[in-house]
């Protein structure tokens, strides 16, 4: 969220605010100057992987957790950490249980071979996502992106994804699409404009074609929401309060909950490895 203050710059800094000032994604100066400040901490983003819950319900196979998972030669957690580094991501958090982190661990190490760091964080006592994601409250003090860990995201836009937020005053902008394959699968979503105005996690009926794609942009303040669930509980009542806004992500839903299912994307992602 944003807060008023008083700062004092040079004129060659204001000139050169002064200077991207578009009169239509920037509009004014205090745009501008943020816009300078967030490019430069676009650098160095933050990600969060949520791969929490029992560790035996992300079991696909006797050697495989839905994130260690192979797409031909190539896991699902390594696809997600490249394209994540690909955007700028170069510090990343993995939820998960002690089991699961220890077989994440095996593939990605501390994130050096891929230029970045990794932090893992043991979930133990987690009832839902919110509960996973707060265990990162005082770990993250700006704006970052939160993913489940059984998607695959190589075709999302995540800094389209980012951009947006960044352009609104959020709480949270949430990656939405209109693949009805994953009616069973997602939070179905109200959309109006790009403000969200009602969010319901996998109702019986669907009154609306569009759904949550998985994938969220946030601000430090979502971890004083309560609730066990963001899905359930936390995004609900933040659409109450007109705080989440939708980015519309072109992008196939690729996301997977068993073995089968896979198998199936396979064949779906031969262009992406």
């Amino acid at each position: 969220m944003k807060e008023k203050i008083s700062i004092t710059l040079s004129k060659k800094t204001i000139a050169a605010a002064d200077s991207i000032i578009d009169r239509l994604y920037i509009r004014n100066r205090s745009q501008a100057i943020e816009s300078l400040i967030e490019k430069a901490f676009g650098e160095n983003k933050i990600a969060v992987i949520l791969a929490g819950g029992d560790g035996k319900k992300l079991r696909i196979s006797n050697t495989e957790y839905r994130p260690t998972a192979k797409i031909r030669n190539i896991s699902v957690i390594e696809l997600a950490i490249r394209k994540l580094r690909e955007n700028k991501f170069k510090q990343i958090y993995i939820v998960a249980r002690q089991l699961v982190l220890k077989e994440i661990f095996e593939i990605l190490g501390n994130g050096s071979k891929y230029r970045i760091k990794i932090e893992y964080i043991e979930e133990q006592n987690a009832k839902g996502t919110a509960d996973s994601l707060r265990l990162l409250r005082g770990k993250i003090k700006s704006s970052f992106l939160v993913m489940w860990s059984d998607l695959i995201i190589e075709k999302m836009n995540l800094n389209n994804l980012w951009e947006s937020h960044l352009k609104r005053n959020a709480l949270a902008t949430l990656a939405v699409t209109a693949d009805k394959s994953i009616l069973e699968k997602a939070g179905v979503i109200k959309i109006q404009g790009e403000k969200i105005i009602e969010y319901k996690e996998k109702p019986k009926r669907a009154e609306s074609s569009i759904f949550f794609a998985g994938v969220f942009i946030a601000e430090p303040e979502i971890f004083e929401y309560p609730g066990k669930s963001l899905e359930k509980e936390v995004f609900p009542a933040l659409v109450k309060k007109d705080l989440v806004f939708g980015y519309m992500d072109g992008a196939p839903y690729l996301h997977f909950h068993t073995k089968k299912e896979i198998l199936r994307i396979k064949s779906q992602v031969q262009s992406l490895i």
